[in-house]
């Protein structure tokens, strides 16, 4: 297999050769912050949101990268470009950067952060046929941190509230996607998503007190005031899920995905609700690509389900 190109402290390398000392403070307490971005046909959607978001966090956590927001920028676009001879026809790339603190014990001694910018295809099979039927989302017990504990606004690899959501999801159905609720029960977020219902015509999501505010759910919200749908941000509970017309996940990868089951509950009548489709042909239009034909296309040639 043909290796992509990395950027790791300073140099462009083989990214089988990425490697991060054990003493890295990102390594052993999660100190550290990271981003993730996808292309459409080969161009990276909303690379400065998601930078400046990086930002905000290195600034929360005190972490000086030695880079600016520039530089980040400039270093991703020529991580990019080195591997642009490695993206498969039909398909697309997944970008992530990643800053640590370091290595050290101490948190005031440690350093100087480890910086790096990683890429590799995007994986369409895991999530293509639910385009189709919608997925499974499950409520499990394990909650989200509270912001008195942790920002949920800083993108950091402190998660194993999440990891373990997902092994209680599994033992519920394998395939499912958890969405935690907070010390209050209120609906949060997925590990890698943000949740969203719509209820007689009217999009609703969970505010930003509890949640990472995606770009994606930012870039929803902005395609619903477009094509003149209302949506709110509000606290919700499960029983709001369990009564919605539709539900669907946002995230950088598949974009808006479709939730046929809550805690194997059905959700309105069909999977993807009449919303659910106008959001999903607004977003291929803003990217000039069918994101839906894209996943179940690439599903297909990899003999994979669809």
């Amino acid at each position: 297999m043909t290796d992509y190109v990395a950027y790791l402290n300073g140099k462009f390398i083989p990214d089988s050769e990425c490697k991060i000392h054990f003493w890295d403070r990102g390594i052993r307490v999660g100190d550290g912050v990271f981003e993730a971005e996808r292309t459409f046909n080969g161009k990276i959607f909303r690379l400065r949101e998601h930078l400046e978001r990086l930002y905000r966090s290195l600034t929360f956590l005190r972490i000086d990268p030695g880079l600016s927001l520039h530089q980040m920028e400039e270093l991703t676009l020529e991580v990019l470009e080195k591997n642009q001879s490695l993206r498969e026809a039909g398909g697309d790339f997944v970008l992530t950067q990643f800053v640590t603190r370091g290595p050290g014990v101490k948190i005031t001694e440690a350093g100087p952060p480890s910086i790096g910018i990683r890429v590799r295809s995007y994986e369409y099979h895991s999530y293509a046929h639910y385009y189709k039927t919608g997925t499974h989302v499950v409520f499990p017990r394990t909650r989200s941190y509270p912001p008195q504990c942790v920002d949920p606004k800083v993108k950091h690899f402190s998660r194993m509230n999440f990891a373990l959501a997902e092994l209680e999801a599994s033992d519920i159905d394998p395939d499912a996607y958890p969405v935690l609720l907070d010390l209050e029960g209120n609906i949060t977020e997925h590990v890698g998503s943000n949740f969203f219902i719509v209820t007689n015509g009217t999009i609703r999501t969970p505010t930003d007190r509890d949640i990472l505010a995606g770009i994606s759910r930012r870039t929803v919200l902005e395609l619903a005031a477009q094509l003149g749908i209302p949506a709110i941000e509000e606290d919700l509970q499960p029983y709001d899920a369990y009564t919605a017309d539709e539900a669907f996940l946002t995230t950088t990868g598949y974009c808006i995905l479709p939730v046929g089951r809550i805690d194997n509950r059905p959700i309105g009548s069909r999977a993807p609700g009449e919303i659910t489709n106008r959001l999903l042909a607004a977003w291929s239009e803003l990217v000039g690509l069918d994101i839906v034909d894209q996943a179940l296309r690439y599903a297909a040639a990899k003999n994979m389900p669809a």
